[in-house]
């Protein structure tokens, strides 16, 4: 996901000891980045059993996919250092082993236990935020040759496309064998596989990897660390429970007050710092802010288009796990299919034309996928636009860095190369939070308005809510759980059916908010899917005008060969 983070660092190990990559330390580099982009992948097929298991509310649902994400983004700039310092092999193996860690919590956790798989996504993400630049610097150290570099991170990205490719199947494979009857405990077993196949990672490394290290230079930068990590989780906890708490609540708008206060500490701190965690002046460079937007826009739109995704299948269209991981084939299938000619697109045509491109296809996936209600309740209705979506983001994320790093002098290549991996993952990481706190909103408002505009509907929800005074002992727990699953919001209001077998065996009337929130859901994920479509032709429309034009020099052509990411 993020192997130019830790490229500047690795770059000097030639200079310090001369070592030539072994099999071992390959095997090890790709397997855990294969791992680590599971880990990553794994909620969106599951989402919708996690939400009818864990009977989560709208905004904790978000956090699953956030939890992951969130120290991916915060971290990995300080884990490249680390691994300069105190050795990459050493570090790969811990990230693999908090991934054990996340897994097994994920797995354990017990039927209402939220914070306990929040806490297991936490701590799978800060290893993958360990694994993601480390597995790069240690190919990086051992090869010394344009030609050599570049098959090695080709092999290194192909591991990654196929962690992005196989994580839904395995999720949705795993889920379907355990899964009987009304138990949606089996998206338990994804979490296990992640872990069972992290400890074969763990073993490779320690047992196979070659250690490498280059101390000479760097220093870890904790006080822009600390500001940056506050200001980014305050501004991603203020957009998240915004939906639930409310726009206007304490806790949201201190939110808001703390990230700009940090943010603004962060800038202090890094304009003093001999050796700072991103060199603010590469913002100086007008083609390399231009680059760092158009990264954040696309990115953004592609995960909160996967995201929806996840949310329409799942939890709205209540797919099983394996259907839903039909479409995350749709989505990822293209970035194998594409892997061949990616980086010979950037040989032959201006990057800068050939990002504009990719984020264009994902916009144009985007508006046609907002054009379809939940109500097409077949995957081929989405098939095509997800094809297209997944087209462009292969196509743009190949872009990406060959066009921040060709932006600066060369000098400057290792650190905007760090920098536009951070700022490919914030995007990423803004994805679920923006698109599941815009579409809430909107659903919760919706919904509200329904009620309130009809006597009936409130009349039948009232009734509802005091049903578990009136239903026998034995079935009065599943009664108050449907219950609560209501008042947790609108992914809970769609997820109790409107009917349940009465008496005599003949269905009788149960959540009267079934029908409501199913509409209102569709049409909110909808908007979610225009945003993102907006998004992502805002930064194709500003690639094309302030990046196409730029003169193809040869610059390009040797940055382009580096480029295989992805």
């Amino acid at each position: 996901m993020s192997e130019t983070a830790a490229t500047s660092g690795a770059a000097s190990d030639a200079a310090a000891t001369v070592q030539k990559l072994t099999t071992g330390t390959l095997v090890a580099a790709i397997g855990a980045v294969f791992v680590a982009q599971i880990g990553l992948s794994i909620p969106a097929v599951i989402n919708g059993f996690i939400n009818q298991d864990l009977g989560t509310t709208s905004t904790q649902l978000t956090w699953v996919s956030d939890a992951f994400l969130v120290p991916v983004t915060l971290f990995e700039l300080s884990f490249g250092v680390v691994g300069d310092l105190f050795g990459r092999k050493r570090l790969l193996s811990i990230g693999s082993a908090l991934m054990i860690i996340g897994g097994i919590i994920g797995f354990l956790t017990p039927s209402g236990g939220v914070g306990m798989l929040l806490t297991g996504q936490v701590i799978a993400g800060i290893g993958a935020a360990a694994i993601f630049p480390t597995s790069v610097a240690m190919l990086a150290a051992g090869t010394h040759t344009v030609g050599e570099r570049a098959h090695a991170i080709s092999i290194w990205a192909a591991a990654l496309t196929a962690g992005g490719f196989m994580s839904p199947l395995i999720g949705g494979v795993l889920a379907r064998i355990h899964h009987s009857g009304g138990d949606y405990a089996s998206w338990r077993y994804a979490f296990l596989a992640m872990a069972a196949l992290a400890t074969i990672s763990t073993i490779v490394t320690l047992v196979a990897a070659q250690n490498s290290s280059s101390p000479q230079g760097r220093s870890l930068d904790w006080p822009g660390q600390v500001t940056v990590a506050i200001a980014l989780f305050a501004l991603l906890y203020g957009v998240i429970q915004g939906a639930e708490d409310g726009w206007g609540s304490g806790k949201v708008i201190g939110s808001f007050v703390v990230a700009v206060v940090f943010l603004v500490a962060f800038v202090l701190v890094e304009r003093r710092v001999d050796k700072p965690l991103i060199q603010l002046e590469l913002f100086s460079n007008r083609m390399f802010t231009v680059s760092a937007i158009v990264t954040v826009l696309g990115m953004f739109a592609y995960l909160g288009t996967a995201y929806a995704t996840s949310i329409r299948l799942s939890a709205i269209q209540d797919y099983s796990p394996l259907k839903t991981s039909v479409g995350f084939v749709l989505l990822n299938v293209m970035g194998v299919v594409l892997f061949p000619v990616s980086t010979r697109m950037l040989v032959r045509y201006n990057p800068g034309w050939v990002l504009a491109a990719g984020m264009g296809l994902i916009g144009v996936g985007d508006i046609a996928l907002s054009a379809i209600p939940a109500t097409h309740l077949s995957i081929a209705a989405v098939a095509v636009p997800l094809l297209v979506v997944g087209a462009g983001f292969k196509t743009a994320v190949t872009a990406i860095t060959v066009v921040a790093v060709n932006s600066v002098p060369t000098a400057k290549a290792g650190m905007a190369s760090g920098a536009t991996s951070m700022l490919r993952d914030f995007g990423l990481t803004l994805g679920p939070a923006i698109v599941g706190s815009i579409a809430l909103t909107n659903a919760a408002n919706a919904i509200n308005a329904k009620i309130a505009a009809s006597p009936t509907l409130q009349k039948g929800l009232d009734a509802f809510y005091a049903a578990p005074a009136h239903v026998p002992p034995a079935q009065r727990a599943a009664v108050e759980g449907a219950v609560g699953a209501v008042k947790s919001g609108p992914l809970g209001q769609n997820a109790v059916p409107a009917q349940v077998p009465g008496p005599n065996g003949t269905m009788q009337p149960f959540n009267p908010l079934k029908d409501v929130a199913f509409h209102a859901l569709s049409h909110a994920y909808g908007i979610g899917y225009l945003v993102c479509g907006i998004a992502a032709l805002t930064a194709a429309l500003i690639a094309a005008v302030m990046l196409g034009g730029r003169k193809h020099t040869q610059t390009f052509v040797e940055n382009a060969e580096m480029a295989k990411t992805h």
